[in-house]
């Protein structure tokens, strides 16, 4: 649930302006368990191996922010 509210804020806010990288990088971290992403957000992990992209890591400071 609070994955959920994380991410409609952030695609009520960005979603008509999001560049491909950050689509990509959203599309990325869908693919992740709920559990994995909370980590994320959390900054109790940082992303490893296929999502250790500039453009991830990006995209987790603006929903960290939110």
């Amino acid at each position: 649930l609070e994955n959920d509210l994380i991410l409609t804020r952030y695609l009520d806010a960005r979603e008509m302006d999001m560049s491909d990288e950050e689509v990509d990088a959203f599309s990325r971290l869908m693919d992740i368990s709920d559990n994995d992403l909370m980590d994320l957000l959390l900054v109790r992990q940082e992303p490893k191996d296929a999502l250790d992209l500039p453009q991830v890591h990006a995209l987790l400071q603006q929903l960290r922010t939110i």
